[in-house]
């Protein structure tokens, strides 16, 4: 089992994506891949179409399976960043089972 780990941040009324302590939030969240064992693969970002309907910020990693994301969960390094976006962001989170993810090329 492969799991896609996404997550998707929409900053707080009044608090804009150059504010310091949201960039310092997005460094820390870009950083877990290298120092976090359990993540595979690892993607952060800003938006960059800043459209209405999108979130600001999003990460998606691959785990091995929902008790590698546990461990990930608990992680002191993920601690530490939930705690600054905790003041910055609302999040969403969803883990996909890869094996169950439709994936159409057509």
């Amino acid at each position: 089992m492969t799991i896609r780990h996404i997550v998707l941040f929409k900053l707080k009324s009044g608090i804009e994506p150059d504010d310091p302590r949201v960039l310092s939030a997005m460094a820390m969240s870009r950083s877990h891949g290298k120092h976090i064992d359990e993540i595979q693969e690892w993607w952060a970002g800003p938006d960059v179409s800043r459209r209405d309907i999108s979130y600001d910020f999003a990460v998606e990693g691959v785990f091995a399976d929902m008790d590698a994301v546990a461990r990930y969960a608990v992680h002191a390094h993920h601690q530490q960043g939930v705690a600054l976006w905790r003041e910055l962001a609302t999040w969403v989170v969803v883990d996909l089972d890869e094996r169950f993810a439709a994936q159409e090329t057509d």
